[in-house]
Order: C-alpha cells, then structure tokens, then sequence
C-alpha cells in the first residue's frame, strides 16, 4: 500500500519537505501531485525523525503547499532495461525522447547502482580503439578504463566527444561494442548536433543517447549520468558487451550537485562544492571497470569544461585523483586551427602500458610513443628558443627538431574530427615523421625495430 501524505511544510529550490512520514527510506522514489493534476517526481534525499526532504526532478516552482499530495512509493528510481534500448534516445531521467514506442523491459534497475568490488574486478589491459592518433598511440584507452577530458569553454569537447562515440571500436570484437552517450546541460542546438552525428553516420545503431538539456531542471542532470551508467551495466554485464560511456559535461553535474548543496543550507566547501564532492564523483567513476567471469566491460570517458582553464579547480582536479589518466584540450592549439587540439604532453593514460604491445597493437608502440613524446618535447624547447633569439641561432639538429614539431602538430595531431585512423596507419604516420630526425637521435626505440620499420629510402 503506497503511503501518501499531504504535509509539505516547506519548498525551496528544488528540494520540499514533508513531515509525519514514516517508514521511508533514502533514495526512495516519491511522487508528487500537484493542485493543477501536474505529477513530479523526486527521491528522499535526507530523513530526520518523522520529516523527509524530498529532491524534486523538475524543481519545486508552482507546488502549492496546501493542497499538493506527496506519495512514496517504497522503492527507489529505476531504469527498465533490455536489448531494445540500443539505438535509442532518452531524456536525462530515462524516458523515450525519439517518437518511437517504449521499450519493453527485461528488468528495472535501481539507477542509483553500486561501484565495482574491487576484489571482483580484473585488471584493464585491453585495447581500444578510438581513430585519434593522440589518444590511441600516446594516451592509449583500454577496456574498463576511466580516461577523462580535460577541456576548456569554448573548445571543441563536442566534436571530440562524438568522433569517438563514432569511431571506437574494439579490435577483433566489432560486434559486441556500444556506446552509451549522456550529455547534460546542454544546448538544444549541440544537442542537435550529437543526434544528427549519430543518425547521419549510423553510429546510433550500437548507440544509447541520454540527453538532458540546458533548459531542463538542473536538478535532473543529477540523474542523467546514474540512468546512463545502469544501461551501461546491463549491456556489459548481462550481454557480455563492450561499453564505452561518454559522459559530456561533468562540469554540468558538479553545478547541480552545488546547487541542491547550497539549497539543503550545507556548509559549503571549496568554491562552494559540497565537501562529498569527490566521494559522489567516486560513486560514479567507480562504476567502470571488468568483472571476474564476465567478458563485458563498462569504460568511461568523461568530459569535463575547466572553469577559467584552471586545472586546479575541484572538479578536473578531484577526477584526476579518481581516475587512469586525463587528455587535455589546448587552447593555443586550438587557435592555430589543430583539430583535434590535443595537447600531449601533459596528457596521460596511467593504463596505457598494459594495452598495448605484440598482440594488442604492434611490437613499436612503446617505443615510437615514447621517442615522439620526447621529440616532440624538445621541438617545442627549440621553438621557444628561436622566439628569444631567433631561428638563425639554432642548431642545426635543433632546426630538425623544430620542424618534426612543426610537421607533428599539422599532420599527426591535426587529423580533423572526420578522419578515423587505425592504430596501424598512425604507427606507420609515426615512423613517417621520425624519419626528419636522423637515426642515431631515435635513442628510445630498440634496434631492432629501427631495423625492421625505419624506412630505409628516408634515412640520412
């Protein structure tokens, strides 16, 4: 018997209080029915004896408080899940936004989920593919991997963001992949954007969309990523599929979380971000990996806006400590018109050394990663000097490391958001490019792979 109660004492924001309420438990569904026949939906965010504070999803504006019903429905906000929910769209809390009907579900999850036991994980080490350059040779994604990026206002995150939901792939088990896409905050007019991006290029087929939009309650992005997370689980986990969860932006989810923070009246933390901050990130980071005896994986890549560019601020820098890694986005990049503007130097996949190698990528891998990183590294040092003093006073192995830098950025970085390049055509990109530099500068690649891919028509 569902209770329902008509003791709202107060409202404000997005949260309302009921009194008198009693064997309620957190995270317990509630609905609430409104004076004008209007029915919301929210879950108990706190209990104190008899009272209840209730989150609203579509905030708490127009409840008349005499006259609303608040009833709870003794279980917590679920998703209903099946195989039929790939190559659909959904809003931010998991209803069908395409036209088409509803699926029927095989289950109903709790969206609130759990994170992996860690004694039941097994450890990532299996590549994936995502047709970037940057991220698949220098900062390698593997299966089970949370892998954010770091990015900036105004940077192109977007086009980043659906690149890879288009192109990812796991080598040699194409038919098992899907992504699970959860924007929230967004515009209608980037949401349009990533909709039109999966229909024209067919990537909606083995695709889970969860959009919410800027001008949905804030509050509902609280949920957005929760929804897409327990979609992810059941594909990976029930149907032994690969799953990779773009979570675009995360910046978004940390101002709502704010929000509700500051209208609980909590004493506020650093920048006004709740003190659980980084357990509640943890929460949903957490919910990636691989489990024992199960050959589906959930990996993530959350994309995150750094407010002023401050990767101090507390959200890029609590996800840095949750997470395998980050890839930045650089503005200076970005304005020489670099597409993708990766910058990686101080990007990094912790994770990446596990993925990669004979029988995953290519025996080089290693090699070449490192010998660009440190190339690369020393043609931006001659770069700057040449600034100071002037190209004419470089040497002249300096001047080759200045134009490896220069070729790098505008052929090996700069692949646009169109081209999808396997591991293998950027490991022969890579070779193509280090043959600037003479061999006996190649000092952090084996001879024997100098040997058998340095090609010979370009040596000095």
């Amino acid at each position: 018997m569902l209770k329902e109660y008509k003791s709202i004492v107060d409202v404000y924001g997005p949260l309302t209080v009921v009194e008198g309420v009693s064997d309620v438990g957190y995270n317990e569904l509630v609905e609430i029915k409104m004076q004008t026949g209007e029915t919301r939906i929210g879950e108990v965010l706190e209990i104190h004896e008899d009272k209840a504070v209730v989150q609203i999803y579509g905030g708490g504006s127009g409840i008349n408080i005499r006259d609303s019903r608040v009833r709870f429905s003794g279980k917590p906000l679920e998703f209903g899940v099946s195989r039929d929910i790939v190559g659909r769209t959904f809003d931010g809390l998991g209803n069908v936004m395409d036209g088409g009907p509803e699926p029927i579900p095989e289950q109903t999850r709790d969206i609130n989920g759990q994170a992996i036991n860690p004694m039941a994980r097994e450890y990532p080490d299996e590549f994936i593919q995502t047709g970037i350059s940057t991220i698949d040779h220098m900062n390698s994604l593997v299966r089970g991997q949370k892998l954010p990026i770091f990015s900036g206002s105004g940077l192109p995150h977007k086009e980043l963001a659906a690149q890879i939901a288009r192109q990812a792939t796991v080598l040699n088990d194409d038919e098992n992949f899907a992504v699970v896409f959860a924007a929230m905050g967004v515009t209608f007019e980037d949401a349009q954007f990533f909709i039109d991006s999966f229909n024209e290029t067919g990537a909606i087929d083995r695709s889970v969309m969860f959009i919410n939009l800027a001008d949905d309650p804030s509050i509902e992005r609280l949920a957005t990523p929760k929804v897409a997370l327990t979609a992810a689980e059941y594909l990976a986990f029930e149907h032994d599929m690969h799953v990779l969860v773009i979570m675009t932006d995360m910046t978004n989810y940390c101002e709502a979380l704010r929000e509700v923070s500051a209208a609980r009246r909590e004493v506020p933390g650093r920048r006004g971000y709740p003190g659980y901050l980084y357990t509640n990130l943890a929460g949903l980071y957490e919910r990636a990996g691989r489990l024992e005896n199960s050959k589906g994986s959930v990996t993530q890549l959350p994309i995150l806006t750094m407010p002023e560019d401050d990767i101090t601020h507390p959200i890029p820098d609590l996800t840095g400590y949750i997470t395998e890694g980050q890839i930045i986005l650089e503005r200076d990049l970005d304005h020489q018109d670099v597409k993708p503007p990766i910058d990686v130097l101080p990007s990094l996949s912790r994770l990446k050394d596990d993925g990669t190698g004979e029988g995953k990528t290519r025996e080089d891998h290693a090699d070449t990663m490192n010998q660009l990183f440190a190339s690369y590294a020393r043609g931006k040092e001659a770069r700057e000097l040449a600034v100071v003093l002037g190209a004419s006073a470089l040497s002249e192995t300096d001047k080759l490391y200045l134009e490896f830098a220069d070729q790098f950025e505008n052929r090996y970085v700069n692949q646009g958001f169109d081209t999808n390049r396997t591991i293998f055509e950027t490991l022969e990109l890579a070779w193509e490019l280090l043959t600037i530099l003479p061999k006996s500068e190649l000092t952090r690649i084996n001879a024997q792979y100098l040997d058998k891919y340095y090609p010979e028509s370009d040596e000095d």
